[in-house]
This record gives C-alpha cells, sequence and structure tokens, in this order.
C-alpha cells in the first residue's frame, strides 16, 4: 500500500492540479509531475519531469487532473504504453464525463493497470484548505491501493460505486446543481438590485432563509460582491460540463427539462464572453 515519502505520480498542473499535488507534496508524498505548459506550476517540493511516460517509470500510482476525456484517454494511453512502466493505478480527478471514465477503465484494464474514477468538487480554494470533496468509484482492490492517496489530496472524500463512470454521473449531477443554483441566483439577485435592495442585504437574508444555496453562501460574497471574478473555474468548463450531465442524461432517457433552460444559458454565456471565470454569470445575467 502507498504511504507518504514514497512516489506519486501527477499529470496537469492547472489551477486544480495545482493546488492538489502541493497537498500531497504537504503530506510528505514524493510527487514526480508533467504539466504540458512545463515546468512553471510546478508546487514547491514536487519533481517536474519531460513526459507523462517518465512519470509511468518512476511512480505507482499517477494522478490526473486534466481538461477533459480526450485529453485524459490520451495520457492513459501514454502511461500503459511507457516502456518499464511502474504504474500500477491511475486516480482520474478530471470531469471527462460517464462514458470517457468507462472508456479509459476499459482500455486500462486490458493492460493491468487500476483505474478509480475521482473528479472533485470544492475548487481550487477547497482544495487548499483540503475541504474540497473527492467521489470517487472503482474496484474494491483498486480504491484499497489509492486510498492513502485520496486521504493526501483532501479531508473530504466519498466512494460513490464499485464501477469507474459513477464517480462522474455523481459529479455531473453536481455540477447541473451548482449551475443551476448560480444561474437562478444571479436572476434573482439582479431583481432585487432593480426595485432597490443592496446585494449584501440580500445576501444576508437569504443566507438563512429557505432559498439559501452554494451561490449565496459562497459564490456571491466571495467573488461577485467583491468584484473579485477570481473563482479559478471558467465558463467554459461550466459549459462542457454541462453539456456532459445533458448527454448522459439523454444517454439514460431520464428527465431533462430544466438541463435544457440551465444547459442553454450557460452556451450563451460561454459563447458571448469566452473563458472568463464562472462566477461572472452575474454581470452577464444582470445585463441581459
Amino acid at each position: 500500500m502507498t504511504v507518504a515519502g514514497e512516489t506519486v505520480g501527477f499529470v496537469g498542473l492547472g489551477n486544480m492540479g495545482h493546488a492538489l499535488a502541493s497537498n500531497l507534496v504537504a503530506e510528505e508524498f514524493d510527487v514526480v509531475a508533467f504539466d504540458a505548459a512545463g515546468p512553471g506550476r510546478t508546487p514547491a517540493g514536487a519533481t517536474f519531469v519531460r513526459s507523462s511516460a517518465e512519470v509511468a517509470q518512476r511512480a505507482e500510482v499517477v494522478v490526473l487532473s486534466l481538461p477533459d476525456g480526450a485529453i485524459s484517454e490520451r495520457v492513459a494511453n501514454e502511461l500503459a504504453a511507457s516502456g518499464d512502466r511502474r504504474t500500477t493505478h491511475i486516480v482520474d480527478t478530471s470531469t471527462v464525463g460517464v462514458v470517457a471514465a468507462q472508456s479509459i477503465s476499459a482500455l486500462l484494464d486490458a493492460v493491468g493497470v487500476g483505474y478509480v474514477d475521482a473528479p472533485v468538487s470544492g475548487g481550487p480554494a477547497g482544495a487548499r484548505a483540503r475541504t474540497l470533496t473527492v467521489m470517487y468509484a472503482g474496484a474494491d482492490e483498486a480504491c484499497a491501493r489509492v486510498e492513502p492517496v485520496l486521504a493526501g489530496l483532501s479531508d473530504r472524500r466519498h466512494r460513490v460505486g464499485d464501477r469507474p463512470g459513477l464517480g462522474q454521473a455523481m459529479k455531473l449531477a453536481n455540477n447541473f446543481l451548482s449551475a443551476t443554483a448560480l444561474a437562478a441566483t444571479s436572476e434573482a439577485i439582479a431583481f432585487g438590485r432593480s426595485v432597490g435592495l443592496e446585494m449584501a442585504d440580500m445576501l444576508e437574508v437569504l443566507a438563512n432563509t429557505s432559498g439559501q444555496n452554494a451561490a449565496i453562501t459562497d459564490k456571491f460574497p466571495n467573488h461577485i460582491l467583491n468584484g473579485r471574478y477570481a473563482s479559478g473555474f471558467s465558463n467554459a468548463l461550466m459549459h462542457k460540463d454541462l453539456q456532459l450531465y445533458l448527454q448522459a442524461v439523454e444517454g439514460q432517457g431520464a428527465p431533462k427539462s430544466l438541463g435544457d433552460v440551465t444547459g442553454s444559458i450557460w452556451e450563451a454565456f460561454a459563447t458571448s464572453e469566452p473563458e472568463v471565470d464562472f462566477t461572472r454569470i452575474y454581470p452577464y445575467v444582470a445585463d441581459s
């Protein structure tokens, strides 16, 4: 079983990946990391290597934090195909969608590499505070093998199933609710402001009434009220996650009336203002 002091690989050092890799370093894992953009975001205490193949040659457990399913699948292939590969298990914290997680799991299973589907929620700030939630799914052996690494990533972890894809389903349901709440709260706040209510007063009241949600307790006070708009998560990524959610829902024949509405709002926002922080949906909605 992996313990602190052993080598763990990490591929993908964006906003979330940098924070998660930093947590592993802080928990005294020996982290070897790679990012296609170069070594600039390598956490202090981690070792940057030249390729994902080199990560595979040095670490039994490798964590991925990547933008989408296509990139995760490509990197998983690179890790699996590496000569002198040490890697036996991959933990994928990326949001890739149900189908992609199942596909990656199948290709890794064919070469004897265990795959744990482990998307996260809580943003880079939650990762740094170790309050981010890791929702993971995989075979019993794989989950047991990587549990110390999962514990190194965050203090909040919940196993949601025994096969890859279920972690993705949980994350997509969460992001649909998050996106819907943020869009709806933006409309409600815009209405209140239009009749003369102060945003700060609205947030204080709504945080203690039946309309409470994470947009009111976190996104608005920490990123919108103060004009920071710096959650570290882009509108393009939220749009991508909603498209994955709607594809999965349609594949299951599940209801999606609200999903279609929420998806169309975020698609229009991402098209109108590409690659801005997702909390900027408030001024987008207020000015529409």
